[in-house]
């Protein structure tokens, strides 16, 4: 399949909090998601003057995905992880309401699923899938490429593990670490 001509589309995004001081390295980040999986493909990655993380691009073609990485610090980011700290208060523990209260900075993990152009907008077409039922499940040819959450599943755990920092989804408003 020629993945040239692929599209991304966004499908969700989850954040990691910490405090600023525990900004990782771009080196540190590229060894420790090359150790959780050797096949990603990190791609335009980007560091401040002193090294540390700006932004990376990691893309699992077998799990036909991407995730977006990128640093954010600031007033904006301590305002929305008071707001969530408000919001879940009674949900968790003091001590995951306090890590979030400390946060003064974050790591936004944008999730894509790669899409064959042709197929991106286009309506489902039944004929596609071969038509009649067959006993089996469908002959090798009718393998359909289906987005495996496992490459954004294993970066969230691998940041949040070097950065001390606490995961949310924001969709659901939960808490995953």
């Amino acid at each position: 399949m020629d993945k040239s001509s692929d599209e991304l589309h966004w499908r969700e995004t989850y954040f990691i909090l910490f405090p600023q001081d525990c900004r990782p390295t771009i080196q540190q980040v590229q060894k420790a998601l090359a150790a959780a999986n050797a096949r990603y493909q990190i791609k335009n990655p980007a560091a401040d003057e002193t090294g540390l993380l700006q932004s990376v691009f990691v893309e699992s073609a077998e799990d036909h995905a991407a995730v977006e990485i990128s640093y954010e610090v600031g007033d904006a980011v301590i305002e929305q992880n008071l707001t969530w700290a408000k919001e879940l208060q009674s949900q968790i523990p003091a001590e995951k309401l306090q890590q979030m209260m400390i946060a003064d900075a974050r790591l936004d993990l944008a999730h894509y699923e790669r899409v064959p152009s042709a197929n991106a907008d286009s309506p489902v077409d039944t004929a596609a899938f071969g038509g009649e039922f067959d006993d089996e499940l469908g002959a090798e040819e009718d393998v359909f490429d289906m987005l495996d959450p496992t490459c954004l599943l294993t970066v969230v755990d691998t940041l949040a593990e070097l950065t001390g920092g606490l995961t949310i989804d924001p969709a659901s408003g939960e808490i995953l670490n």
